[in-house]
Formats: C-alpha cells, structure tokens, sequence
C-alpha cells in the first residue's frame, strides 16, 4: 500500500501529462513546420506514455487517476484560441507550449516538494517528466 504523498504526487503527475496531452492537441492544426510538428507529435505521444505509467501505478495502488483542473483547462484553452486568432504562426505556437512546459515545470516541482513522503518511483516519474517538459521547451527555442 503507497502512502497518501505517493499518490498524490502520481495523481498530478498524471494529470500534468494529461494536460500536456490536451495543449498540444489544441495547436496542432496551427503549426506549419514539419519539424516542429514532429517535435510536438513525439512529445504527445512521450505525455501520453507517461499518463499511461502514472494510470497503472495508481490502478496498482487501488486509486484512480486525476483529471486536469478543469478552470486550468478552460484558461489554457482560452490563451490558445485567443492567440492563435491574433497571430496563427508557428512562434506563437512554440511560445504557447514553451509557457505551458514552464508552468508545468514548476508545478512538478512544487509537488515534489509537497509531498516529500512519496516514494522513490513516483518522485522519478516526477522528475522524468519534468526533463521531458525541459527538453521540448529547449526544442522549442528553434520556433520562437
């Protein structure tokens, strides 16, 4: 039996990946780079890998998984429409995801720090993610 921090921290975890998940889908359709198209496919799939493993630890635990805070979504959605109206360019698209990897940064760690009882999986599947979340927004620089 995992204890409450380890679950906790797998719930945001997860989560974290499932919003990744959702940004990247919402400015997919804007992107004209190939490359940077690739860039965020591979990334989706590397979020959608992660909120698979964060699924099956929980479900090992008996828990379940976390939906993304659904005022976060809307916000998020909202900056993406609105900026995209204004100016549909793969820039813009590279900063949107860039943020989104920052915030999503910073949430993982603040977690982390948050629940500093939670076993050493879910403290690495934390950090794995924030490495993924690291890695593309130094991808991203390229587009902005």
């Amino acid at each position: 039996m995992a204890n409450q921090d380890t679950i906790k921290l797998l719930k945001e975890c997860n989560a974290g990946a499932k919003m990744a998940v959702t940004s990247i889908d919402e400015v997919l359709e804007s992107i004209k780079s190939d490359s940077l198209k690739k860039i965020l496919v591979d990334s989706k799939k590397a979020h959608e890998d992660w909120g698979d493993k964060t699924h099956v630890l929980l479900s090992e635990y008996h828990d379940e998984e976390k939906e993304p805070n659904p005022i976060a979504k809307v916000m998020s959605w909202l900056k993406v429409n609105v900026k995209l109206m204004q100016n549909e360019c793969d820039a813009e698209v590279a900063d949107l995801i860039t943020d989104g990897c920052n915030m999503g940064i910073k949430s993982l760690c603040k977690y982390m720090n948050k629940y500093k009882e939670a076993d050493q999986e879910s403290i690495s599947v934390a950090k794995q993610l924030v490495t993924l979340e690291e890695r593309l927004a130094v991808e991203l620089r390229h587009f902005l």
